[in-house]
């Protein structure tokens, strides 16, 4: 769901709450307590064995806090958002299981997407988990235009998307492809990879000698999608579970239709520091253990969001 960088044309993050409804909270919540029930010789803030099978690939500072602080923008359901004041959906219950084998905690702080990743340089979180599209601009710190921004991150991959596009109910406009939307209005979310998804569409537009696609950025696709619903745009661009999710519950289901393109899948990915090479293998490690068992799927099929399960962690695997 960037920091500014591109999200690329496969998925990436645009963020939801059904139509304006899931509110961005600051709220946190604790997800992921570690298993006691083993036995094990690495040492708790208390001082006591932890007895998580991979606490002791965690980085001292972490085993130390027994906390992993994540940056999130959670107004993205079913990946991320608000209710009843916790932060629930699909990162937070990967991130629960992955706790369970790391022995510490994940704690979800809110915040605007496109700031998350510069917030964890400053060491505000320790990782950012938020739909967040692993690709090669955001690996190396780039920004839409190839310019240095940043020193870049690293990513663990745990869920592959593609886009999805979010069209009033009836699709009046007859939206089925990327290649309906020339000469048309596009809603985005700003600083994800979709308003570059937009800008390259235009792109391919105007060289077919089609109409450019006009793009309104939002700061939530909150106000993305009341854009669309408003009818001021045809379409709103966003991850193919996301845009499933709102389709299935925004009006009851009787606001919106979501057209997927499986053919553009990417990655969402941890992002960690590049300094933190060591906390980056310790959450592989742990997302191959929760993939191997069945804790992984179990958090996926929760939240319908099992078409974008991956069978093996990788780093950096985007494109």
């Amino acid at each position: 769901m960037t920091a500014s960088t591109t999200r690329r044309t496969t998925a990436a993050r645009s963020r939801i709450a059904a139509v304006g409804a899931i509110a961005v909270a600051g709220a946190l919540i604790l997800t992921g307590c570690g298993d006691q029930t083993e036995k094990g010789s690495a040492a708790t803030p208390s001082g006591k064995a932890n007895a998580a099978p991979l606490f002791s690939k965690l980085p001292k500072k972490i085993q130390d806090a027994g906390v992993i602080k994540v940056g999130t923008d959670a107004t993205y359901a079913p990946m991320e958002f608000t209710e009843g004041g916790k932060i629930v959906g699909v990162d937070p219950g990967i991130a629960e299981a992955l706790g369970k084998q790391l022995g510490v905690t994940f704690k979800f702080e809110s915040g605007t997407f496109d700031t998350l990743i510069g917030s964890m340089q400053t060491g505000r979180s320790d990782v950012v988990m938020s739909s967040l599209t692993d690709t090669k601009a955001r690996q190396e710190g780039l920004d839409d235009k190839g310019a240095k921004t940043g020193a870049g991150v690293d990513f663990v991959d745990y869920f592959s998307a593609s886009t999805g596009i979010l069209v009033k109910k009836g699709n009046p406009q007859g939206i089925k492809t990327l290649d309906d939307l020339c000469g048309k209005k596009v809603a985005v979310q700003r600083g994800t990879t979709y308003e570059q998804s937009a800008k390259d569409q235009s792109e391919k537009c105007k060289t077919a000698g089609k109409g450019e696609v006009s793009i309104e950025s939002f700061p939530t696709d909150a106000e993305a999608q009341t854009r669309v619903k408003a009818g001021g745009a045809v379409a709103d661009l966003n991850d193919s579970p996301v845009a499933a999710y709102i389709a299935q519950t925004a009006g009851g289901g009787n606001d919106f239709e979501a057209i997927a393109n499986p053919t553009d899948a990417g990655l969402f990915g941890i992002a960690v520091d590049k300094k933190n090479a060591e906390l980056r293998d310790a959450l592989k490690a742990a997302l191959d253990a929760i993939i191997k068992d069945g804790s992984y799927k179990t958090a996926l099929d929760k939240w319908n969001a099992g078409s974008g399960a991956v069978t093996e962690a990788k780093i950096n695997a985007g494109s």
